[in-house]
């Protein structure tokens, strides 16, 4: 049975309790995907969703991925053309590891130049393997 909650601020929360299940998965979903970028920005969501795994202001891009990899957790994302979703699945006893993490990311990434520029090269390959993709074209 799901549970559903919003706080002041108009943040929604949905969870659900699965008894015998010894892991969590934890989600920030974005309401920006594709179809909200203008013309001329098109891939600014996922070029972000990329930016985020770059380092924040206390964990380098390294650092993060290893104290995830450590404890056995995933830490990723996609965007999809309605949506932008980031999250992590990790063991509940590391629950809180998660979710620092995925909070941090979200809140402090660093948003280096020299990554920014690195990073645009990838989204633009990524955007060109879409586009030779008969099913994503219709």
């Amino acid at each position: 049975m799901y549970q559903r909650a919003r706080l002041a601020n108009g943040l929604r929360i949905v969870g659900e309790v699965m008894p015998n299940v010894n892991s969590v998965a934890i989600g920030l979903w974005v309401g920006a995907g594709s179809r909200d970028e203008r013309a001329g920005w098109e891939g600014v969501s996922h070029f972000i969703e990329h930016m985020l795994f770059k380092g924040t202001t206390r964990h380098s891009a390294r650092e993060i991925a290893e104290a995830i990899d450590a404890v056995g957790g995933q830490l990723t994302a996609f965007t999809t053309r309605e949506y932008t979703c980031f999250y992590v699945k990790i063991l509940d006893r590391h629950m809180a590891l998660g979710l620092e993490l995925l909070a941090e990311m979200f809140c402090s990434s660093l948003f280096d130049p020299v990554e920014l520029e690195k990073e645009k090269s990838v989204v633009l390959e990524e955007i060109k393997a879409y586009e030779d993709a008969p099913d994503e074209l219709v």
